[in-house]
Formats: C-alpha cells, sequence, structure tokens
C-alpha cells in the first residue's frame, strides 16, 4: 500500500490512502522474554480456573 522507495512523500501517500501518518512510521517492538513468560503464566492460570476472577451473582 504504501511504497517507501517512491517519489510522493510517505505523508501524501498516507493522507491518499486514508490512513494516519503515525502507521506508516510505526516500527513493532519486540516482546521481551519476560513479557512473554508472565503472558504465558497468565493463560495458564486462566486454563486452570476460567472463572476465577468474575463477580459471583
Amino acid at each position: 500500500m504504501i511504497d517507501r522507495t517512491h517519489p510522493l512523500p510517505l505523508a501524501r501517500q498516507a493522507r491518499l490512502a486514508g490512513i494516519s501518518r503515525g502507521t506508516v512510521y510505526y516500527l513493532p517492538r519486540p516482546v521481551s522474554e519476560a513479557d512473554l513468560a508472565l503472558m504465558r503464566r497468565i493463560d495458564e492460570l486462566h486454563l486452570e480456573c476460567p472463572f476465577a476472577g468474575s463477580p459471583v451473582a
């Protein structure tokens, strides 16, 4: 969609495509091993007790 080698500026390409300029310049950062381990543990806990944390009616 956006061609970084095209002579048309990126901002103009983004406007024509109807997307935010921030989307064009955004570069995703890798997720740290500590965060991945924490997310994995949260998933494990949820699979063990999927009802935990829900309000009792």
